[in-house]
């Protein structure tokens, strides 16, 4: 299973790492600094867009891996 906790403080050291602060890169992303600071704190019930909008505001790209994932792309080449 996925932690949330462990997602908030990856999120939470690359937007320190930038040098952003929580109004900064939640204006960047388009979304409330209550939102952002709810992903940092590890909040569970975050919406998948707004983590996707913050990601992308960080220039972190998730890998989506699946043992059935090769079978996928080539269903979608198809």
């Amino acid at each position: 299973m996925i932690d949330p906790h462990h997602i908030g403080r990856m999120i939470r050291y690359h937007r320190k790492r930038a040098g952003l602060t929580i109004k900064q890169l939640s204006d960047l992303c388009g979304i409330g600094k209550t939102a952002l600071f709810d992903i940092e704190k590890g909040k569970a019930t975050v919406r998948f867009s707004t983590l996707a909008a913050v990601l992308s505001g960080l220039n972190i790209r998730p890998a989506w891996t699946s043992p059935l994932m090769d079978k996928f792309e080539e269903a979608e080449d198809a």
